[in-house]
């Protein structure tokens, strides 16, 4: 599949010494500029436009090589600028060679990121039986998701909430929807979350036998009791001078319990 990428340049807020021709004042010059590349076909394009006051004001017609005005105003600076031809040929000089270069260049640098492609891990989470289900997809590049429920195989759109993507710590995104339901819904119907990311799909299917989020925390929360125990055993033992039993040791080396 093709892909055409482009290289941009913005500038604005800035007065052109001889380059504009317009009325003495303060005014607002927005200059948009840069370049394309087809990496299927190899077709590439400039483009170089200023903006007057907001309003579109003079463009380059690369394959023509001329400036083009779409307001009366404009008509003097685009005789002017036409008029300079070493001036238009340093323009297709570098739209069509140095820009594209650049281009390459930059996406060289950045085809690391720009093709990296990570698949979200999916959960199904609830709180207690009778509250909502939230369908969380997380760890995936790049950004763009689609999540959808799915009612004993027909798509299902009712008392549904889809959240934003959000950024994870590592680069890579989190999103999440939520399913509100009765206990009586999911339990005589199967619900479904559908993610599909980068041309994946994955499926998660809601059973009766999900485990809500607060049994899961009740189960850290326990463990996190025993090992707790267990430093603070070790601690005291520590403390009341407690040391490991010596075993005497036979002729042969061996010890002896």
């Amino acid at each position: 599949m093709a892909k055409v990428f482009s290289l941009i340049g913005r500038l604005s807020n800035f007065y052109l010494h001889n380059k504009l021709l317009f009325s003495s004042g303060v005014h607002t010059v927005q200059n948009m500029y840069g370049c394309d590349w087809d990496d299927e076909t190899g077709a590439t394009n400039g483009f170089d436009q200023y903006g007057f006051d907001g309003e579109d004001f003079l463009a380059l017609h690369l394959k023509e090589l001329r400036w083009v005005s779409p307001v009366q105003q404009g008509s003097l600076t685009q005789q002017k600028w036409n008029d300079d031809k070493a001036q238009l040929e340093f323009y297709k000089q570098y739209y069509e060679n140095q820009c594209i270069e650049w281009l390459k260049k930059y996406l060289q640098y950045g085809k690391s990121s720009l093709e990296k492609t990570v698949s979200p891990q999916v959960s199904l989470l609830q709180k207690s039986s009778s509250s909502s289900v939230l369908c969380h997809a997380t760890g995936f590049y790049p950004s763009g998701v689609t999540i959808s429920w799915m009612k004993n195989g027909q798509d299902h759109y009712e008392n549904v909430d889809l959240g934003e993507p959000l950024p994870n710590e590592d680069g890579t995104f989190q999103k999440t929807s939520t399913l509100k339901v009765t206990p009586d819904e999911w339990k005589n119907n199967e619900f479904s979350c559908v993610v599909e990311h980068q041309g994946k799909t994955i499926t998660e299917i809601l059973k009766d036998d999900s485990v809500p989020i607060g049994i899961i925390v009740a189960v850290v929360v326990a463990v996190l009791l025993v090992v707790s125990g267990v430093v603070g055993f070790v601690v005291y033992r520590k403390k009341k001078g407690f040391k490991p039993v010596p075993q005497e040791q036979s002729d042969d080396g061996s010890n002896k319990s």
